[in-house]
Protein backbone atom coordinates (compact mmCIF):
# COMPACT_ATOMS: atom_id res chain seq x y z
CA UNK A 1 0.00 0.00 0.00
CA UNK A 2 1.15 3.68 -0.84
CA UNK A 3 1.73 6.05 1.96
CA UNK A 4 2.55 9.44 1.21
CA UNK A 5 5.06 11.13 2.54
CA UNK A 6 7.47 13.77 2.83
CA UNK A 7 11.12 14.07 3.56
CA UNK A 8 14.56 17.03 3.50
CA UNK A 9 17.04 15.82 0.55
CA UNK A 10 19.87 17.98 -0.34
CA UNK A 11 19.92 18.29 -4.21
CA UNK A 12 22.10 18.68 -6.71
CA UNK A 13 22.24 21.08 -9.78
CA UNK A 14 20.03 18.80 -12.40
CA UNK A 15 18.29 19.00 -16.03
CA UNK A 16 15.22 18.05 -16.78
CA UNK A 17 15.51 14.17 -18.19
CA UNK A 18 18.68 13.26 -16.20
CA UNK A 19 18.61 10.41 -13.73
CA UNK A 20 18.56 11.12 -10.07
CA UNK A 21 19.55 8.11 -7.86
CA UNK A 22 18.02 8.55 -4.36
CA UNK A 23 19.71 6.52 -1.90
CA UNK A 24 18.07 5.74 1.59
CA UNK A 25 20.12 5.97 5.02
CA UNK A 26 23.60 5.79 2.32
CA UNK A 27 26.13 7.70 4.41
CA UNK A 28 28.66 4.82 2.84
CA UNK A 29 27.93 5.78 -0.77
CA UNK A 30 30.11 3.81 -2.62
CA UNK A 31 33.12 5.21 -4.20
CA UNK A 32 32.55 6.01 -8.03
CA UNK A 33 28.42 6.49 -7.27
CA UNK A 34 28.79 9.78 -6.21
CA UNK A 35 27.44 11.35 -9.41
CA UNK A 36 23.98 12.52 -9.24
CA UNK A 37 23.02 11.14 -6.08
CA UNK A 38 21.16 12.42 -3.28
CA UNK A 39 20.81 10.73 0.70
CA UNK A 40 17.95 10.42 2.23
CA UNK A 41 17.27 9.28 5.82
CA UNK A 42 15.83 6.30 6.26
CA UNK A 43 13.51 7.55 9.31
CA UNK A 44 11.93 9.84 6.68
CA UNK A 45 10.64 7.17 4.54
CA UNK A 46 8.15 4.76 5.73
CA UNK A 47 8.21 1.19 3.80
CA UNK A 48 7.09 0.97 0.10
CA UNK A 49 7.27 5.05 0.29
CA UNK A 50 8.75 5.46 -3.02
CA UNK A 51 7.14 2.38 -5.59
CA UNK A 52 7.52 3.20 -9.32
CA UNK A 53 5.43 6.06 -10.79
CA UNK A 54 5.56 7.97 -7.23
CA UNK A 55 6.54 11.94 -8.10
CA UNK A 56 8.14 13.90 -5.60
CA UNK A 57 7.39 17.37 -5.52
CA UNK A 58 8.08 21.04 -3.56
CA UNK A 59 6.47 24.11 -3.82
CA UNK A 60 7.67 24.54 -7.36
CA UNK A 61 5.87 21.75 -8.50
CA UNK A 62 6.70 18.05 -9.84
CA UNK A 63 10.46 18.06 -9.84
CA UNK A 64 11.09 13.71 -10.21
CA UNK A 65 9.29 10.74 -11.13
CA UNK A 66 10.77 7.05 -9.45
CA UNK A 67 11.02 4.91 -12.60
CA UNK A 68 12.64 1.87 -11.11
CA UNK A 69 15.69 1.06 -8.83
CA UNK A 70 19.24 -0.30 -9.17
CA UNK A 71 21.56 -2.10 -7.06
CA UNK A 72 25.71 -0.99 -7.12
CA UNK A 73 27.83 -4.38 -6.92
CA UNK A 74 28.86 -4.76 -3.26
CA UNK A 75 26.68 -2.54 -1.96
CA UNK A 76 23.56 -3.56 -0.47
CA UNK A 77 20.82 -1.21 -0.57
CA UNK A 78 19.13 -0.54 -3.54
CA UNK A 79 19.35 3.33 -5.63
CA UNK A 80 16.00 4.68 -6.60
CA UNK A 81 16.29 5.92 -9.49
CA UNK A 82 13.96 9.48 -10.37
CA UNK A 83 13.45 11.11 -13.67
CA UNK A 84 14.12 14.68 -13.46
CA UNK A 85 11.12 16.24 -14.57
CA UNK A 86 12.02 20.13 -14.29
CA UNK A 87 15.22 22.08 -13.87
CA UNK A 88 16.50 21.80 -10.53
CA UNK A 89 19.28 23.82 -9.02
CA UNK A 90 20.97 23.24 -5.59
CA UNK A 91 20.25 22.93 -2.76
CA UNK A 92 18.09 21.49 0.29
CA UNK A 93 14.48 20.82 -0.56
CA UNK A 94 11.07 19.48 1.20
CA UNK A 95 10.08 16.98 -0.90
CA UNK A 96 6.27 15.47 -1.35
CA UNK A 97 5.64 12.23 -2.57
CA UNK A 98 2.26 11.45 -4.73
CA UNK A 99 0.85 8.97 -6.77
CA UNK A 100 -1.65 7.96 -9.05
CA UNK A 101 -2.77 5.54 -11.01
CA UNK A 102 -1.31 2.27 -11.74
CA UNK A 103 2.31 1.63 -12.33
CA UNK A 104 2.33 -1.36 -15.67
CA UNK A 105 4.82 -3.83 -17.11
CA UNK A 106 4.34 -5.43 -20.23
CA UNK A 107 6.31 -8.34 -21.15
CA UNK A 108 6.83 -9.97 -24.11
CA UNK A 109 8.30 -13.74 -24.66
CA UNK A 110 9.58 -14.57 -27.89
CA UNK A 111 12.96 -15.94 -29.14
CA UNK A 112 12.75 -14.41 -32.81
CA UNK A 113 11.06 -11.51 -31.16
CA UNK A 114 14.43 -10.71 -28.86
CA UNK A 115 16.43 -12.23 -31.95
CA UNK A 116 14.90 -8.89 -34.02
CA UNK A 117 13.53 -11.81 -36.29
CA UNK A 118 9.79 -10.94 -35.55
CA UNK A 119 7.84 -7.76 -34.97
CA UNK A 120 6.17 -7.29 -31.38
CA UNK A 121 2.40 -6.81 -31.76
CA UNK A 122 1.20 -7.88 -28.54
CA UNK A 123 2.92 -5.74 -25.86
CA UNK A 124 2.35 -2.23 -27.79
CA UNK A 125 -1.66 -3.21 -28.16
CA UNK A 126 -2.04 -4.89 -24.32
CA UNK A 127 -0.11 -1.43 -23.39
CA UNK A 128 -2.75 0.62 -25.45
CA UNK A 129 -5.42 -1.40 -23.95
CA UNK A 130 -4.70 -1.27 -20.68
CA UNK A 131 -3.93 2.79 -20.74
CA UNK A 132 -7.46 3.16 -22.26
CA UNK A 133 -9.47 1.41 -19.11
CA UNK A 134 -6.96 2.28 -16.21
CA UNK A 135 -5.06 5.40 -15.35
CA UNK A 136 -1.67 4.90 -15.91
CA UNK A 137 1.10 6.22 -13.21
CA UNK A 138 4.03 4.56 -15.12
CA UNK A 139 4.45 2.04 -18.10
CA UNK A 140 7.47 -0.08 -19.64
CA UNK A 141 7.47 -2.66 -22.01
CA UNK A 142 10.19 -5.33 -21.60
CA UNK A 143 11.48 -7.94 -24.51
CA UNK A 144 12.93 -11.87 -23.59
CA UNK A 145 13.61 -14.90 -25.13
CA UNK A 146 11.59 -17.78 -23.73
CA UNK A 147 13.74 -18.78 -20.96
CA UNK A 148 11.93 -19.53 -17.28
CA UNK A 149 15.07 -18.01 -15.39
CA UNK A 150 14.76 -14.51 -16.80
CA UNK A 151 11.77 -14.19 -16.99
CA UNK A 152 10.99 -14.87 -13.41
CA UNK A 153 13.92 -12.49 -12.08
CA UNK A 154 12.61 -10.05 -14.21
CA UNK A 155 9.24 -10.62 -12.50
CA UNK A 156 10.60 -10.77 -9.02
CA UNK A 157 12.09 -7.06 -9.73
CA UNK A 158 8.58 -5.57 -11.11
CA UNK A 159 7.28 -6.49 -8.16
CA UNK A 160 9.71 -4.97 -5.86
CA UNK A 161 9.72 -2.25 -7.58
CA UNK A 162 6.14 -1.67 -6.95
CA UNK A 163 4.49 -2.33 -10.18
CA UNK A 164 0.82 -2.90 -9.65
CA UNK A 165 0.09 -4.93 -13.02
CA UNK A 166 2.58 -6.92 -14.64
CA UNK A 167 1.48 -9.19 -18.03
CA UNK A 168 3.42 -11.27 -19.77
CA UNK A 169 2.48 -12.45 -23.12
CA UNK A 170 3.90 -16.12 -24.84
CA UNK A 171 4.89 -19.22 -23.83
CA UNK A 172 1.71 -20.38 -22.50
CA UNK A 173 1.05 -22.90 -25.11
CA UNK A 174 2.35 -26.73 -25.58
CA UNK A 175 5.46 -25.90 -27.91
CA UNK A 176 9.03 -27.07 -26.18
CA UNK A 177 9.74 -23.46 -25.16
CA UNK A 178 6.43 -22.55 -23.77
CA UNK A 179 7.50 -22.63 -20.56
CA UNK A 180 5.85 -19.10 -18.69
CA UNK A 181 3.29 -21.13 -16.42
CA UNK A 182 6.21 -23.23 -15.39
CA UNK A 183 8.35 -20.08 -14.92
CA UNK A 184 5.44 -17.72 -12.89
CA UNK A 185 3.81 -20.59 -10.86
CA UNK A 186 6.55 -21.15 -8.39
CA UNK A 187 6.74 -17.25 -7.37
CA UNK A 188 2.95 -16.97 -7.03
CA UNK A 189 1.74 -16.19 -3.60
CA UNK A 190 -2.08 -17.48 -4.83
CA UNK A 191 -3.59 -18.35 -8.16
CA UNK A 192 -6.64 -16.54 -9.21
CA UNK A 193 -8.69 -19.66 -10.83
CA UNK A 194 -11.41 -17.02 -11.87
CA UNK A 195 -9.69 -14.82 -13.99
CA UNK A 196 -8.02 -18.03 -15.52
CA UNK A 197 -11.50 -19.56 -16.11
CA UNK A 198 -13.51 -16.56 -17.75
CA UNK A 199 -10.71 -16.15 -20.09
CA UNK A 200 -10.68 -20.22 -20.88
CA UNK A 201 -14.67 -19.77 -21.68
CA UNK A 202 -13.89 -16.65 -23.74
CA UNK A 203 -11.16 -18.04 -25.82
CA UNK A 204 -13.67 -21.58 -26.32
CA UNK A 205 -16.13 -19.39 -27.63
CA UNK A 206 -13.43 -18.35 -30.55
CA UNK A 207 -11.79 -21.90 -31.36
CA UNK A 208 -12.05 -25.00 -29.75
CA UNK A 209 -8.33 -24.54 -29.97
CA UNK A 210 -8.24 -22.64 -26.99
CA UNK A 211 -8.40 -25.82 -24.42
CA UNK A 212 -4.24 -26.03 -24.91
CA UNK A 213 -3.87 -22.44 -23.63
CA UNK A 214 -2.45 -22.42 -20.55
CA UNK A 215 -2.73 -18.75 -19.44
CA UNK A 216 -2.75 -17.94 -15.89
CA UNK A 217 -3.44 -15.15 -13.28
CA UNK A 218 -2.26 -14.68 -9.79
CA UNK A 219 -0.66 -12.24 -7.22
CA UNK A 220 3.00 -11.58 -6.24
CA UNK A 221 2.62 -9.65 -3.42
CA UNK A 222 0.75 -6.12 -3.98
CA UNK A 223 1.15 -7.26 -7.92
CA UNK A 224 -1.53 -8.56 -9.98
CA UNK A 225 -0.18 -11.10 -12.75
CA UNK A 226 -1.50 -12.17 -15.68
CA UNK A 227 0.62 -14.72 -18.30
CA UNK A 228 -1.31 -14.51 -21.73
CA UNK A 229 -0.82 -16.30 -24.91
CA UNK A 230 1.48 -15.00 -27.27
CA UNK A 231 -0.61 -14.00 -30.17
CA UNK A 232 -1.59 -10.23 -30.54
CA UNK A 233 -5.58 -11.25 -30.78
CA UNK A 234 -5.63 -14.29 -28.45
CA UNK A 235 -3.57 -11.70 -26.06
CA UNK A 236 -6.24 -9.05 -26.45
CA UNK A 237 -9.02 -11.68 -26.12
CA UNK A 238 -8.46 -12.95 -22.71
CA UNK A 239 -7.23 -9.40 -21.25
CA UNK A 240 -10.49 -8.13 -22.23
CA UNK A 241 -13.05 -10.30 -20.69
CA UNK A 242 -11.14 -9.46 -17.35
CA UNK A 243 -10.53 -5.80 -17.72
CA UNK A 244 -13.18 -4.97 -15.66
CA UNK A 245 -12.34 -6.39 -12.65
CA UNK A 246 -8.59 -5.64 -12.65
CA UNK A 247 -8.99 -2.29 -10.92
CA UNK A 248 -11.21 -3.73 -7.78
CA UNK A 249 -8.63 -6.72 -7.47
CA UNK A 250 -5.82 -3.60 -6.98
CA UNK A 251 -8.05 -2.49 -4.75
CA UNK A 252 -8.17 -5.54 -2.51
CA UNK A 253 -4.49 -6.24 -2.99
CA UNK A 254 -3.54 -2.72 -1.49
CA UNK A 255 -5.64 -3.47 1.32
CA UNK A 256 -8.72 -1.88 0.91
CA UNK A 257 -11.06 -3.74 3.10
CA UNK A 258 -14.79 -2.51 2.35
CA UNK A 259 -17.19 -5.30 1.35
CA UNK A 260 -17.27 -6.92 -2.25
CA UNK A 261 -20.94 -7.41 -2.88
CA UNK A 262 -22.82 -5.08 -4.31
CA UNK A 263 -25.90 -2.98 -2.05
Amino acid sequence: MFTPCSFSVALPALKAGEILRLACGADDVPAGASRAIAVVRPEDLPANALPVGTVLGAESGALLKIEGRAFWPGWERALFLARVLADISSGVRILKTARTGCALAVVTLSDKGFAGLREDESGPALVDMVRKALPLCHERRFLLPDEPARLRALVLELAGQGYDLVISTGGTGLSPRDLTPEALIPILDRRLPGFEQVMMAASLEKTPRAVLSRALAGTVGETLLFALPGSRRAALENLEVVLEAVPHALEKLGGDMSDCGRK
